[in-house]
């Protein structure tokens, strides 16, 4: 406020004296502390009062209602943005907790899957052994045979052990030839 604009005018504080004037001249009720005012006169003097109020007090209480609309309004938008950053924090730790959930599982998944394929590794294996096993003992029957009918053509020659012969020396390559037998 400045000093050529004071709150209230002469003609305020006059007619507020006079408001006082009325009241303390006003006669007292019988058995009562209370007196009796003209309701009239008090109002008239009341809104002329009013009247004489500077135009920068007026000015004074719309900025006061202004200022607590405006504090209202800041404290509904800061808990509506209190409200909103519980809720994204709350959604932040879920996915959290979901990410940290899913990792897991996929971890027992991966464990679950490399101990099934060293299982089955060990299955194949285990398989391919009895396999060759057979094989071979089938292989040792047909080389017995062999060796069986050899000694039935060759009755008069000494029966040697299976005894691959030494490949011939020579500059082509090998070829089978079934006449040759």
């Amino acid at each position: 406020m400045t000093d050529a604009a004071p709150l209230s005018g002469p003609g305020v504080e006059a007619l507020v004296q006079r408001v006082i004037d009325v009241i303390n001249a006003a006669r007292p009720m019988p058995l009562s502390t209370s007196v009796m005012v003209s309701r009239d006169e008090i109002i008239e003097l009341l809104e002329a009062a009013l009247l004489e109020l500077p135009e920068e007090v007026r000015e004074a209480r719309w900025l006061l209602k202004e200022r607590e609309d405006l504090l209202s309004k800041a404290r509904v938008d800061a808990g509506l943005v209190i409200e909103e950053a519980r809720t994204r924090v709350a959604q932040m730790v879920q996915r959290t907790e979901v990410v940290r959930s899913a990792e897991r599982k996929a971890r027992q998944m991966v464990e679950q899957a490399e101990s099934q394929a060293r299982r089955r590794q060990h299955e194949v294996d285990d398989y391919c052994d009895q396999r060759l096993e057979q094989f071979a003992n089938a292989l040792e029957k047909v080389q017995s045979a062999v060796v069986d009918a050899r000694t039935k053509l060759q009755p008069s020659m000494p029966v040697a052990e299976a005894v691959e012969p030494e490949p011939e020396p020579n500059s082509g390559p090998e070829v089978f030839d079934q006449d040759e037998i």
